[in-house]
């Protein structure tokens, strides 16, 4: 058992350059350092600045910005540069973010001015600079709070852009779902974006949102929330275009990766073997999807060339020696694994790799790749050319494939059995969940309230978004709608999958289109349909709805549907292809504060997990709870629809498999079944034999059988005849293939033997020739019978093989 720290290698490596990576197309404009305002005299800078639409209605404000502005010009003005905006950032207060105005304090004390309100006037007096386009200071000091909260968006909606901001503000006010704070974050980003790079609200671009969202990560003082809301609103104002992502969540995933980025997530040492294995990536891309591609490269560069690397540094050749291959393939069958030890310490040990013939496929195929190639181009192939270092035995899957079976197969005889409990159980929770949550949602915050045998007390909270309640048992403070909202999706994804036998990936793809009406030819009956899009087998397929999934659909339906009758449009990732699709009307979605996002399969087997362990149902192996994964639902769906009668053939077309052996693999064997089949064949062998062999047997018939096996011990050993088969060599047992010798009458069979030697010399001397034939008959039947008895006694003993000798080939 080894610590963590000992094994570096199993924390997943950092994914910011792959999240860079999304990037690319959206850069953020470049910051302008020369344009007219800033070049602009002194005297028309006040002229502009303290006239027209930037005089205040109320005199007293006017007169403090006036001031501040003069003392912000005058500092300014001594600053180097040829502009106002060199001199800005040659004064060292952009550095300073919302501490910019200790600079300008500091040099009017230098100069013996004083001010109690000079740190006010000044604020007003940088808002009204930026307004006026006289200085631009980065984002990295916006976002650190240098032009105030709020006094930047008014300013800035006034003087700047009013028409986009007002429209803004119309789109922010037009989403129920996006709070005042939301609204106002979103205002205040976009301001803080034009007043950084110019412009109006139209111009700003994804890549200046991305590169705000950057500085407000680095800045520890500023909020952080309601990004995935800037976002939106600005993409439905227009401003990034069809070819911008759909969500802000788009730029957390990196798409699809070359091969040399898949490649290079391994930090490969050997730069030509990493060519090399780009180079056959890139070969073997066109006809492979994305996961095989990059399932391929985590083979090839990871579980292969990696693994050699950290065992063997400096290795460069892939003609590799038996030694190094044989260490290989030995790393490849364990795994290591984390534990908690007894003291509660996590630790990691080793553990058995059940698949671990998945890599040494790639490997193999690899390896005879370049071979072949190496003949078709020899130029670019010939050098790479070397032994392969894995047999076709070593990858012979059939053994693995029969474990496997077996596996499955008592898993699924483990669950089917207990999937009623699962069933009831999710629905009574799914009810007891919503009764809380509708209790506690009619109950005032700090009064008590009982549902579903329950008495908690609602919670105090800033808004009424979340409903929490105090559990006075437990002393824990819980989220209803957080339990209400997986409840319900737990339950729903249990009813579909074991009422349609589909995927995962097809259970999260299931939209408000997928469900279809048929017509039948002959009676006009309509049966409602479920389209399942392709997936695996990219092959899509009809199933009939059934009237319990038809009642989970429609309960579904209602619980996602909008007010207007329609159904969310939202997009979905694929993280099989790493893409995002189009956004459709899926019906598993969910709503979270500002924003509807489609159920991840890594969320809804959190879901299950968390309502398999109310279930109180467990492992019968390792006494824990037991644990379903959604492909356990296809298992079961499958053997309990071929062991109800469905025929094998329309189980196949109704799970999507193209090949029928691939059905009758994941349907489960069960005892009974074979025993049922035994009955069976002895029904149909019973017909066929004569009846009356299967009567009551007389007394006197039961006394002759039993007779039988008396009369079958003999001198020299057992009888081994049949029961009412006559003796055909007349009662000359060692002539007999049927007698069986007794090791304890051997001393009889050899003195047999050698009163027939004695026998068969009498007669020759006589010249009996008759009787020595009979006799050397009889001599060759006792020779048998001894040789038997010997064979027997030598397979029960002992035998002793001594200890072999070993060659040291050092000396």
């Amino acid at each position: 058992m080894t610590t963590m720290a000992a094994f570096p290698g199993i924390a997943s490596r950092p994914s910011k350059a792959q999240r860079e990576s999304a990037r690319t197309g959206f850069p953020p404009r470049p910051v302008a350092t020369d344009w007219p305002q800033t070049r602009q005299e002194r005297d028309a800078v006040w002229q502009r600045l303290t006239s027209g639409a930037f005089v205040l209605s109320n005199p007293n404000s006017q007169e403090r910005r006036v001031r501040g502005l003069g003392w912000l010009l005058e500092w300014l003005a001594d600053q180097p540069g040829q502009t106002w905006q060199q001199r800005w950032m040659a004064s060292g207060a952009d550095p300073l973010g919302g501490e910019w105005r200790q600079a300008p304090i500091a040099w009017q004390r230098a100069r013996g001015r004083e001010s109690r309100w000079l740190w006010h006037e000044l604020s007003g007096a940088l808002v009204v600079a930026i307004c006026g386009d006289l200085v631009r200071p980065s984002l990295s000091c916006l976002v650190a709070g240098a032009a105030g909260k709020g006094s930047l968006t008014r300013n800035l909606a006034r003087h700047r852009d009013p028409q986009g901001f007002a429209r803004l503000r119309q789109l922010c006010d037009a989403d129920p779902h996006v709070s005042d704070t939301a609204a106002s974050l979103t205002l205040r980003r976009s301001a803080e974006i034009i007043a950084a790079k110019g412009g109006l609200l139209a111009d700003i671009t994804v890549g200046d949102a991305l590169e705000l969202m950057d500085h407000e990560a680095e800045t520890f003082t500023c909020p952080t929330r309601d990004h995935k809301v800037f976002y939106r609103m600005l993409r439905e104002m227009g401003n990034f275009g069809i070819e911008a992502p759909q969500r802000l969540r788009a730029f957390r995933t990196a798409g699809q990766l070359t091969p040399a980025e898949l490649v290079d997530r391994y930090q490969l040492q050997c730069r030509p073997i990493r060519d090399l294995l780009v180079d056959y990536l890139s070969e073997r891309q066109p006809a492979l999807d994305y996961t095989s591609l990059k399932n391929l490269a985590y083979y090839l560069a990871q579980r292969f060339w990696a693994d050699l690397e950290q065992h063997h540094p400096g290795i460069e050749s892939l003609r590799l020696p038996p030694d190094v291959t044989e260490a290989w393939k030995q790393r490849q069958r364990t795994k290591p694994q984390v534990i908690t030890t007894a003291t509660g310490e996590k630790a990691v040990t080793t553990a058995e790799r059940v698949g671990y013939r998945q890599c040494l496929t790639p490997v193999r195929a690899f390896y005879l790749d370049l071979s072949q190639w190496a003949i078709e181009d020899p130029a670019r192939w010939a050098q790479w050319a070397a032994p392969c270092p894995v047999s076709q035995e070593e990858i012979s899957t059939r053994k693995f494939q029969r474990q496997r079976k077996a596996r499955m197969d008592a898993r699924t005889r483990e669950r089917l059995p207990v999937l009623p409990v699962l069933v009831r159980t999710v629905d009574q929770r799914r009810k007891t969940a919503a009764e809380l949550l509708l209790a506690a949602s009619q109950t005032a915050p700090g009064q008590p309230f009982t549902a579903a045998g329950q008495t908690l007390t609602r919670s105090m909270t800033r808004t009424a978004e979340k409903v929490w309640a105090n559990d006075p048992e437990t002393g824990k403070r819980r989220d209803l709608g957080h339990e209400e909202d997986h409840a319900f999706w737990a339950w729903a994804a249990v009813e579909v999958l074991r009422l349609t036998g589909c995927r995962v990936e097809e259970l999260l793809e299931i939209s408000h289109h997928s469900l279809i009406q048929y017509r039948l030819p002959t009676t006009g009956e309509i049966v409602p349909l479920l389209q399942i899009v392709p997936s695996k087998t990219d092959e899509e397929r009809l199933l009939v709805v059934s009237p319990e999934l038809a009642d989970v659909l429609s309960t579904v339906i209602r619980r996602v549907r909008e007010p207007d009758g329609t159904v969310p449009r939202v997009p979905v990732y694929d993280r099989y292809q790493c893409v995002w699709r189009p956004p459709s009307p899926v019906l598993f979605q969910r709503r979270f504060s500002s924003e509807i996002r489609a159920i991840s399969d890594s969320s809804l087997r959190t879901m299950l997990n968390s309502a398999l362990i109310h279930t109180g149902l467990t492992d019968p192996t390792s006494g824990k709870p037991l644990h379903y994964s959604p492909h356990d639902f296809r298992r079961i769906f499958i053997t309990d629809a071929v062991m109800s009668g469905l025929p094998p053939h329309i189980a196949q077309v109704i799970a999507g498999h193209r090949d029928i052996n691939v059905t009758l693999g994941y349907k489960a064997v069960y005892p009974d079944e074979a025993i049922q089949a035994h009955l069976a064949f002895l029904a149909r062998r019973r017909a066929l034999r004569p009846g009356e062999e299967y009567r009551v047997p007389t007394d006197k018939e039961w006394e002759e059988f039993l007779g039988h096996f008396e009369l079958r011990k003999v001198a020299t050993g057992t009888c081994g005849r049949a029961f009412g088969t006559p003796c055909v060599h007349e009662h000359s047992c060692l002539r007999c293939s049927m007698h069986w010798p007794d090791p304890a009458q051997r001393t009889r069979i050899a003195e047999i033997r050698d009163n027939l030697l004695a026998r068969i010399a009498e007669a020759e001397h006589e010249g009996w020739l008759g009787e020595v034939e009979g006799l050397k008959v009889s001599l060759a039947g006792a020779e048998d019978k001894l040789a038997q008895l010997d064979r027997r006694s030598r397979n029960g003993a002992t035998v002793e093989l001594g200890l072999p000798t070993v060659r040291d080939e050092q000396r």
